[in-house]
């Protein structure tokens, strides 16, 4: 049957499981964070999928592997501001295994994308 659409691709899946986890993750922070890195981490979450889907529906490799690219940046900033909050211990209590697991997991699968996707010469 093949892939038919965003909604298909495993990365896209996993990455979208990725975005939960990290909005359930980010209730924990204090509100003093709402509009620090609770927004920060929760708009790079959300960006990796997003990324994905529009570069699925451009309907070009070059266009395709250029948004795999900015959502595998997401998922750079998304690790680096999770680092922060572990380093600050903004939710102590908080277990970040599962984000880190899926977020390295999306990492992996785009990176091997992108390199599926290289030009030609």
């Amino acid at each position: 049957m093949g892939i038919q659409s965003h909604r298909d691709l495993i990365v896209w899946q996993k990455a979208m499981e990725l975005v939960t986890f990290v909005y359930e993750a980010t209730n924990a922070f204090p509100k003093s964070e709402l509009y620090g890195l609770t927004s920060q981490m929760r708009r790079s979450a959300v960006s990796i999928p997003s990324n994905i889907a529009e570069g699925r529906r451009r309907g070009s490799r070059k266009d395709f592997r250029n948004f795999l690219i900015n959502a595998y940046g997401s998922g750079a900033e998304l690790e680096t501001q999770i680092e922060i909050a572990k380093r600050i211990q903004i939710a102590p209590d908080a277990d970040y295994r599962h984000i880190d697991e899926l977020l390295m997991e999306c990492m992996r699968m785009l990176n091997k994308m992108i390199s599926n996707l290289q030009p030609t010469s």
